[in-house]
């Protein structure tokens, strides 16, 4: 598979609940990828890529260890991921 765009990915990995609210979040700077600040929806994920997101309510640390086509459940999505930072 080619290596999708970030906004894609986190829809796909189940961080938001829409692809636009992903590409905001992307755009209002609130997205890091292996610690620098990524502004453009647009951008490569490529595995092994850490993504740093500032939601409201907490940060979120994953570590990117897949890809999918399409958006599936929450078990298909948890496997594009590893967790970095502990939930809560």
């Amino acid at each position: 598979m080619e290596r999708p765009r970030l906004d894609a990915w986190l829809w796909h990995a189940r961080v938001v609940r829409t692809r636009s609210a992903a590409s905001a979040l992307v755009k209002a700077g609130r997205v890091r990828v292996n610690g620098a600040r990524v502004t453009t929806p647009a951008h490569a994920a490529k595995l092994g890529d850490v993504v740093t997101i500032a939601l409201d309510s907490r940060v979120r640390i994953l570590r990117i260890s897949g890809f999918s086509e399409r958006r599936g459940d929450a078990q298909a999505a948890s496997a594009l991921y590893i967790e970095v930072t502990e939930p809560g």
